[in-house]
Formats: C-alpha cells, structure tokens, sequence
C-alpha cells in the first residue's frame, strides 16, 4: 500500500528519526534479563523461544531486539525506513538476527496465512484513520490461539491539551467522534533531543479510535480480551498542571493483550462489518 497517507506518515517518521526522536533510539544495552521488562510488563508473555514473533508498525531497534534476547524469531514490519535501519543498528551491535521489511500496517501481504505465534504492535494504530484494517490482516497472519498486543492512545483523553492547565484541571471540550484527525489539535511533536535540545517536528498524520471502535473491530476479528491497562507516568516531580500531573489524572495511553480466538465469535460475528463508535 502506496497511498498518500503512508507517504506523509513515512516521510515524518524519517524526520523523527533524524531528530532522534525517543521512540527511534535503539536499545543497545539490553540484556535477556532486562528484555522482558521492554516487552512485557504485564507478565503476560510467557516463554517465547522459538516462536515467530511479528513486531508491527514498531521500528526503532527496541521490541525487536529485546524479543530477539528472549530466543524469539523476530520479524519488523514499519512504513519507516529509518526506523527499520534503527532496527538493524541495534542488531548488529548486540549480535542478534532479526529480519526487517518495509511496509504498512494495513496491508500484510508479505506474509503468507497463519504466520505469527505473536504480533506486538507498539503505539503506531493511531497513525492510520480505521483499525479494522490492521486487525483483518492481524487476524489473517496469526495463528489460532496466538497473542496479538497492541497499544494505542486513551481516545477519551486524546483531545486534551496537556499544556492548557486552567488552574484547576484541563478543559474537555471537543468531540468524541471515531475517526477524527488530530492534526489541527497537534500539527508539530516537540521533540527532545539526547542534548536537551527541543525542536518542533511535522506530527504524523493521527487519529482517534473510540475505545467502542477498538473493543468491537478487535472481537468481530476473532481477538479475545485477555488484559487491558492504562498507562500513566511512575514518575512525579511536584509541578502542579505538567506532563506527569496530567498524567496522573488523564492516563493517555492504554495497553491491551488479546488471544486469537476466531471460534468463540463466529456465532456473533457481524454481517456488516461494522464497528461501534
């Protein structure tokens, strides 16, 4: 898939890797031990040596090597080549064999049915307006019974200005609606180089996706719930109305674990293809 979307969003991903963006740095000093807490802070994992794991959407030479520390068979699919040669940085430097190969989330044609013993997307789902694609071909390429986990943005709180503190708390005022594009909320990311210096970056292209959209697309496709988190920051520094503040109080990011299961809903599943939203 070629379209104007994945062009615009790979095109400002190489630009975030180029300002060293934190998503794009590679690990390099990893370890089996230390892996597992990457990948897997939900304890949900279990022993993945030897399975072929699928590292979605995820590039930047993190989850792939820390997967590969743990025995697995990685495999990095990302629309950003510079994400990808992250990816291969850190592999090369901790001495581990992952296979990497561009393209987007939303067409996984590159791999033949029932491929997958896991698929692991970090937050990437966001970057593309419907996730009923992504989760077609998610339950295409794993097999039955296979763990499919994924992050994406809290979208009750996605709206929010972090930086807008009344005083008091944070004005919600903007629609819930699935769907809807961020980039008049959030043209530019600043972005905090390993210097401490800011810079404003064009902000991928990003949407909201109702938690009604997410929940129904993932069971019309066959994916169970097995675990489902909200992420706020450990840290505190006092500042009343900053970013760890807020997150305290509007967690912004949500995890879920999910088992493919396409047996259990079959009955259920909806002639339309609809989801809620």
């Amino acid at each position: 898939m070629n379209d104007e979307l994945s062009q615009i969003n790979r095109e400002r991903w190489n630009a975030l890797v180029a300002a060293r963006v934190m998503y794009s740095r590679p690990m390099l000093d990893l370890t089996p031990e230390s892996a597992r807490s990457v990948v897997d802070n939900a304890g949900l994992l279990g022993d993945v040596t030897g399975q072929r794991v699928l590292v979605l959407a995820g590039g930047g030479g993190q989850q792939s090597v820390a997967f590969a520390l743990l025995g697995a068979h990685v495999t990095v699919y990302d629309l950003s080549d510079a994400q990808l040669d992250q990816d291969r940085l850190a592999a090369e430097q901790l001495g581990l064999e992952i296979e990497t190969i561009q393209g987007d989330m939303r067409d996984l044609s590159a791999f033949a049915d029932h491929s997958f013993d896991l698929v692991y997307q970090p937050y990437s789902i966001n970057f593309v307006p419907d996730v009923r694609p992504v989760h077609r071909e998610v339950a295409r390429v794993i097999r039955p019974g296979g763990l499919y986990r994924l992050d994406c943005a809290n979208p009750f709180t996605q709206t929010i200005d972090s930086e807008q503190f009344t005083g008091e708390g944070w004005v919600l005022k903007h629609a819930y609606v699935n769907g809807r594009f961020m980039g008049d909320l959030y043209p530019h990311w600043t972005v905090e180089d390993e210097n401490g210096v800011y810079q404003p970056i064009d902000a991928p292209h990003e949407y909201v996706h109702t938690l009604g959209a997410m929940v129904t697309s993932l069971a019309e496709h066959g994916f169970v719930l097995l675990h489902l988190s909200e992420w706020f920051s450990q840290n505190d520094d006092g500042e009343v109305g900053g970013w760890y503040h807020f997150t305290r109080v509007a967690p912004p990011y949500l995890q879920i674990w999910t088992c493919y299961r396409p047996d259990v809903f079959v009955q259920y599943a909806s002639p339309s293809g609809s989801s809620a939203g």
